[in-house]
């Protein structure tokens, strides 16, 4: 069962990033936008590293190159001058309309068979 389930799990991310580079992304940085939607305030870099479970450094890239792309805007953090507060622009929220779209139309799709197989796991 955890190998059916895995396997399912592993197709819906191969989706997931197929869809995500059709529409000009990396996997990761489609994560690195999602993660920011996803919070309740903007955050830094640091804390965005942290959700998507990647060192700083990285992060940093990520977000250099998000910024070079016109998908995310770095603004000064009012409390705290020396930290920058990630924000999305209108063309990554575009962006990210249209990804959930096709995400959970794929998500409405598999959902019968990820409750079978989450099912089998209570029994």
């Amino acid at each position: 069962m955890l190998a059916d389930f895995r396997y399912e799990l592993r197709r819906f991310a191969l989706f997931s990033e197929s869809e995500a580079q059709a529409h000009g992304l990396a996997p990761q940085q489609h994560q690195a936008l999602l993660a920011i939607k996803g919070l309740a305030v903007a955050p830094t870099v640091t804390e965005l590293s942290q959700r998507l479970c990647i060192k700083s450094h990285t992060a940093a890239e990520l977000v250099s190159r998000l910024a070079h792309m016109g998908m995310i805007t770095r603004q000064a953090d009012p409390r705290d001058g020396r930290r920058a507060l990630l924000h999305l622009t209108p063309l990554a929220e575009r962006t990210l309309e249209s990804l959930s779209a096709v995400h959970q139309e794929q998500l409405q799709n598999i959902r019968p068979l990820l409750l079978g197989l989450l099912e089998k796991f209570s029994q």
